[in-house]
């Protein structure tokens, strides 16, 4: 994406003090912008002043960095050590959300900023916490700022980067020399990439995109769609298997057979061909109650949740994910590995007593769980939780063991736990008699997700909206109540908008 609002004022002369603020998170180069800023200004014979006030790396909040500068003229100026409201010329934002910050900080000004940001997203810690969808609404960050701004430059500065080998900051670097906001030519910005000695090149190319994104309003080309379908492969006798799987699938309602498809490879790589079968016949029961004329809506919301509710996330699954090939392969490639780096991962364990009593066999896992002082020694063994590298073979070896118990894992304590409330939901969600209800009941499931403690809250914040049921049953707008309370599940992480919502709920009775 590229959008440029044009303007006449563009500096030709400076007269007073230029100031400039950089709004960056951890790892995106903040730092380095910067410095080029500040060097190619005295290079051009400007006294310059850097500033920076800390937060914390890792997207939990950014950092500011601010430059003042202005023409020698014998008499040495006074910079501030900070930006104020109102009073900021040119604003880089290395992502979307801090373009929106920039503009609640009001540091954007219709009357002289010029602003200059990143569309991609970094997701925030309080996005990433929501139980539900807590990403916010970049459109609407956009718009704020096509009101505040004097000049609005945005584009996906971070693809324009990486596409060329390098980082954000010389991508910005670049929009911000091709913005003509300072009164500095190409050449003199170019030359400070060079001066930095490290990753010339790169950068100088990421510089040329960011330049010609912010000149000519040239976006980075868009990358290939990958539509190409998974291929399954493995052994003969496994790959008949699962081909008969397959002809069960296409032999169902045709509204139905994409997800259906979905979730049986889902399931499948989960556990096996077998567990995908009892995948089959679970969608098979619920299709017997839907209907073509209601384009079996209800088939296709419970292939995507039962499989999703069969596929738990329990102590083999993360071990198998986190020790597979795809993802080592994902991480050498976000981080831009060579065979001159060294990676060291740090995988973080955390599990509850009931993890571990859950990876028993079905019996001593419920004796275990069952006694307290048994419960109480496997908190205090595995409570404080583990931090393994995973670069390193001993740690690697043991996660992979650990992932490849598929063949125990249905003979575990929570294996018979999760069967167990898996009939139950089903069940529930077969009791109304209101197509509507019934097809929220099936959605009411992605409360759940996740491992330990989140596994934890989530299914609580489940068991306590199906409690509502009975007193929605036969009312007119259950179903919509259902979709509220579910909303309301999904706010925080606490449950206090689901407090209200279920107290509303009982007030009808």
């Amino acid at each position: 994406m590229n959008f440029v609002l044009p303007s006449e004022n563009v500096y030709s002369k400076v007269d007073g003090i230029l100031k400039l603020a950089v709004m960056a998170v951890g790892g995106q180069g903040g730092g380095v912008l910067a410095s080029w800023i500040e060097a190619t200004a005295r290079a051009q014979g400007y006294a310059c002043q850097t500033t920076s006030v800390a937060g914390v790396a890792q997207r939990t909040g950014s950092t500011i960095y601010y430059i003042e500068m202005a023409p020698q003229s014998g008499n040495a100026p006074v910079f501030a050590l900070a930006p104020s409201a109102g009073d900021v010329d040119v604003m880089l934002a290395a992502e979307m959300m801090e373009v929106g910050r920039a503009v609640m900080r009001g540091f954007v000004t219709p009357d002289r900023t010029t602003l200059i940001g990143s569309t991609h997203r970094a997701l925030a810690v309080s996005e990433k916490t929501m139980p539900g969808d807590g990403i916010a609404h970049a459109p609407e960050v956009q718009a704020a700022a096509e009101l505040a701004a004097q000049r609005l430059i945005l584009a996906d500065m971070d693809r324009l980067a990486t596409d060329q080998g390098s980082v954000i900051s010389a991508s910005l670097f670049g929009a911000l020399a091709g913005s003509e906001a300072l009164p500095f030519p190409r050449a003199a910005y170019e030359e400070a990439i060079r001066a930095s000695g490290k990753g010339v090149e790169a950068s100088l190319r990421a510089f040329d995109a960011g330049y010609t994104a912010a000149r000519d309003g040239i976006a980075a080309p868009e990358r290939q769609a990958k539509s190409a379908p998974r291929k399954i492969t493995g052994p003969a006798e496994y790959m008949r298997e699962w081909e008969a799987l397959l002809a069960r699938v296409h032999a169902l309602p045709e509204p139905v057979q994409a997800m259906a498809e979905a979730g049986l490879a889902k399931v499948v790589d989960f556990q096996d061909c077998a567990y995908g079968a009892q995948y089959l016949d679970h969608l098979a029961t619920v299709l017997r109650a839907d209907s073509a004329d209601r384009n079996y809506a209800l088939g296709g919301v419970a292939a995507k949740y039962i499989a999703n509710a069969m596929a738990y996330d329990d102590i083999i699954r993360v071990a198998d994910l986190k020790t597979r090939a795809t993802r080592t392969a994902r991480i050498d490639a976000e981080m831009d590995k060579t065979d001159s780096h060294v990676l060291h991962l740090t995988e973080y364990f955390h599990p509850r007593a009931e993890e571990i009593a859950g990876l028993l066999p079905a019996g001593i896992g419920a004796r275990t769980q069952a006694n307290p002082a048994r419960m109480a020694r496997l908190d205090k063994w595995f409570g404080k939780g583990r931090r393994l590298r995973t670069d390193s073979v001993r740690a690697f070896v043991m996660l992979h063991i650990l992932g490849g118990l598929k063949g125990y894992r249905l003979r575990t304590y929570r294996h018979q736990l999760e069967v167990a409330h898996l009939d139950a939901w089903l069940k529930a969600c077969a009791a109304p008699e209101q197509y509507e209800l019934r097809i929220e009941l099936f959605k009411n499931r992605r409360l759940i997700k996740g491992y330990s403690d989140t596994h934890a809250r989530g299914l609580s914040k489940f068991e306590r909206v199906m409690e509502m049921v009975p007193l929605l049953q036969g009312r007119p707008d259950a179903a919509e109540w259902m979709v509220r309370l579910r909303e309301a599940a999904l706010q925080d992480p606490e449950g206090k908008a689901l407090d209200g919502a279920i107290k509303t709920v009982k007030s009808f009775v």
